[in-house]
């Protein structure tokens, strides 16, 4: 979808989201770094976007600030905006957003505001008893990582979070990863999803140079069973 979407002006710009979602100690942080090395994409997780405007001292700022210390939820709505207002200032057109949708509300919240429906949603699937192991050996001492508040996060993501993934995976939009393998072998299934999509990205591009309307139709038509054969050979 182009930009027009997020800002009511036209722009040849193909703004691509990409959510990632997974449960607490599945390794996010750590393949999207990857994603973003190896890809392109600018990666924003909301919680890093809240901080960084609540030191801001933007009014959103001191609204997030007043909302936190009153031990009130941050409104969807001012989450979205701040991530609409992140890839709108971005010279990029393809984003990575670690963490969200986490609920249902941020889902609808995002439809609504930012009128972008994502590429496809990367799952990092893990059993829970895998990612407690991680989350009590990782950082020893941090108050989130004990093991009365790791099963409340764990709570929080099943009854929140996963009611989200099944939302896109009934719309054909989750690409699932088993996460509990080491990050080097996970990161390899997902550069194979990411492969897949990169490719297909620069045949579009290729195509939209080539076929221009002074172009004959024999050179549209080889551009078009390039990108056919070049499709056939990414699914082998």
């Amino acid at each position: 979808m182009d930009s027009k979407a997020m800002n009511g002006k036209p722009s040849n710009k193909r703004i691509k989201v990409v959510f990632v979602l997974g449960g607490p100690g599945s390794g996010k942080g750590t393949q999207c770094a990857k994603i973003v090395e190896h890809f392109g994409f600018t990666h924003f997780s909301a919680g890093d976007l809240l901080r960084a405007e609540t030191k801001s001292g933007s009014e959103y700022g001191t609204m997030i600030q007043n909302l936190m210390k009153e031990g009130k939820l941050v409104d969807s709505s001012i989450i979205v905006r701040l991530i609409q207002k992140a890839m709108l200032e971005s010279e990029n057109d393809k984003f990575l957003i670690d963490g969200f949708p986490r609920n249902e509300e941020n889902r609808i919240a995002f439809e609504k505001i930012v009128n972008i429906e994502p590429e496809f949603l990367l799952f990092l699937d893990c059993p829970e008893s895998e990612l407690e192991k991680r989350l009590l050996s990782r950082n020893q001492g941090r108050e989130d990582d004990n093991i009365e508040t790791i099963k409340k996060r764990f709570k929080v993501f099943m009854e929140s979070t996963l009611p989200v993934v099944s939302y896109y995976e009934q719309r054909g939009k989750v690409r699932k990863v088993n996460a509990a393998k080491p990050p080097e072998e996970v990161f390899e299934d997902i550069k194979a999803i990411f492969s897949s999509i990169q490719g297909n990205d620069i045949s579009y591009r290729q195509i939209a140079i080539e076929a221009k309307p002074e172009h004959s139709p024999s050179l549209i038509k080889c551009c078009l069973q390039f990108l056919c054969c070049l499709r056939m050979h990414e699914r082998k």
